[in-house]
């Protein structure tokens, strides 16, 4: 049995289920695929074992399509496919206010709430708003590994990286234009270019630089391992996904393949990166400016932690939670550019100005980077209409927890906020519906408060892209200054724009609440003189 996906450029055959895993070896765009795929899986799984949810809804609390039992489990087909506007039905009708998404994930069906609880949630006790259930479930962590509940990879973010930040960006500066010079095609004259595996192996050649040095970011056994790690994974929970929990067991031994590939990535990343902590360790010091993710998770370990089975791990676990997301993002861009070329010229003179910047000494790279107010403002509203996920601060509820005002969430509720939802209110973004790259520097400062703040890795009520609270995603400053860094030497050393005859956007791909960039999207190169 064979499967297609559509895009407005291409229909693609995939293969098999049993000839997945060397298709998965092979194809260059092999993960978005996959991620189209989802609504296909998570509906033969309902329909295959789905059963009544024992669900405790709230009183008086609307469900998008319906509150009637035929009604919700039509909405939770719709789902798979319509998301979006019924995200947008619900946030609109609600005002803002809590309502449940009819969803076909094992956890339930979600109840959307408004910012205001944010506050409420954002401190409470990991053990009863839970977000590594939410993610275990979602990636099947029992079969596949994914979802560790050790606290040292975000005590190591959150910690030494983001107060070495820009020490690590000198480093990962200089990868940049190895990274393009091995990755892209020469370009001397316009020049078609796959820009999902492009752009996805130079994210992966500059996230290994931080993660160990020239020693990963040069090493292509290890950045390979890393991408199909993702890919893989991807494709072992999808396939978890049409078992039932009680045979999952024998399927992820015996039916699902994708699952023991896993494995194997495992012994290639501890083949890699063991040695490299066993040379580390013999050296006994290391220079402070000359660290990186893997020196300090490995300082920082305790316990188990210290194996270095784990730490490579750990590694490979933070190369699948940032790879595809910190690709995504310069990927929409350029085809939002492609779509708008208006907007190159303002920011490549932009980009000049600090290329400029950054050659007058120690810190410039910082500066340069943070002077970059239009891409930041640019990238913000793309993702406005092209987020990587529709909803946030996803959470299950796993004891009854009462909120500020009375309201109590019963146990065994997934939650979230509808985000995308929100970046479409009037009533904080001025004529959503428009496209408007520079609205967030329109007063010519570059800096505004709570909705319209300039600055992309802003995690606030109102733009929550990277979620909230002490959750926020700890790696943001590090995935913004990595794609900033990319787009400026796209900017500066290229000219780009659709192949002949292509004037819209490639579509995106919709998968439930996620939103991925079209992989079957082309852009023109030609190397600038």
């Amino acid at each position: 049995m064979t499967y297609a996906w559509y895009s407005p450029f291409r229909v693609q055959e995939l293969p098999s289920v049993g000839d997945l895993e060397t298709w998965v070896a092979t194809s260059s765009i092999r993960l978005l695929i996959l991620i189209a795929l989802v609504p296909l899986s998570l509906a033969f799984g309902y329909l295959l074992h789905a059963r009544p949810r024992r669900q405790r809804y709230l009183p008086g609390v609307p469900i998008v399509g319906g509150s009637d039992a035929a009604s919700i489990a039509q909405s939770r087909i719709r789902a798979l496919h319509d998301s979006k506007s019924m995200l947008l039905e619900g946030y609109r009708k609600t005002n803002g206010g809590p309502f449940y998404y009819p969803s076909p994930s094992p956890l339930g069906d979600k109840l959307m709430l408004p910012v205001k609880y944010l506050e409420d949630l954002k401190t409470a006790p990991i053990k009863e708003v839970d977000f590594v259930g939410v993610f275990r479930d979602a990636f099947e962590g029992k079969y596949t590994g994914f979802g560790s509940r050790s606290p040292l990879l975000p005590h190591v973010v959150r910690g030494p990286l983001n107060k070495n930040l820009w020490t690590v960006m000198e480093h990962v500066q200089d990868e940049v234009k190895v990274a393009f010079d091995e990755v892209f095609p020469p370009c001397t004259d316009w020049t078609e270019v796959d820009i999902t595996y492009c752009i996805t192996q130079i994210i992966a050649r500059l996230s290994s630089r931080l993660f160990g040095g020239i020693g990963l970011s040069r090493n292509r056994e290890w950045t390979q391992a890393a991408i199909d790690y993702a890919h893989i994974g991807f494709a072992a929970a999808q396939g978890l996904k049409a078992y039932p929990e009680w045979l999952k067991p024998f399927a992820a031994r015996f039916l699902v393949p994708a699952v023991n590939q896993l494995n194997s990535i495992k012994q290639t990343a501890e083949r890699v990166i063991v040695p490299i902590l066993q040379e580390r360790a013999a050296a006994a010091t290391q220079q402070a400016e000359d660290k990186d993710l893997l020196c300090w998770i490995a300082e920082q370990a305790k316990g188990d932690e210290k194996d270095p089975r784990f730490l490579a791990d750990i590694i490979l676990q933070i190369g699948f939670a940032a790879l595809h997301t910190s690709a995504a993002t310069p990927i929409q861009l350029l085809y939002d550019l492609c779509a708008m070329p208006e907007y190159i010229g303002p920011l490549h003179a932009e980009a000049q100005a600090s290329i400029d910047h950054a050659t007058q000494g120690p810190g410039s790279v910082r500066q340069g980077l943070q002077n970059l107010v239009k891409l930041d403002s640019i990238i913000k509203e793309g993702q406005r209409f092209n987020p990587l996920l529709l909803t946030t601060f996803e959470r299950l509820i796993t004891k009854d927890f009462p909120l500020s005002d009375g309201l109590v969430i019963p146990k065994g509720t997934a939650i979230g906020v509808p985000a995308h939802a929100i970046s479409q209110d009037p009533a904080l973004y001025p004529e959503p519906e428009k496209f408007k790259g520079f609205r967030f520097v329109e007063d010519g400062e570059g800096k505004k408060e709570g909705a319209r703040s300039v600055v992309w890795t802003a995690a606030n009520t109102s733009a929550l892209g990277f979620g909230y609270g002490r959750h926020a995603c700890p790696g943001r400053f590090f995935a913004a200054a990595e794609i900033k860094a990319i787009m400026v030497y796209i900017l500066l050393n290229y000219d780009f724009r659709f192949p002949d005859g292509q004037k819209e956007r490639p579509a995106n791909l919709l998968a439930e609440v996620q939103c991925l960039p079209n992989p079957a999207g082309r852009v023109m190169f030609k190397r600038r003189g």
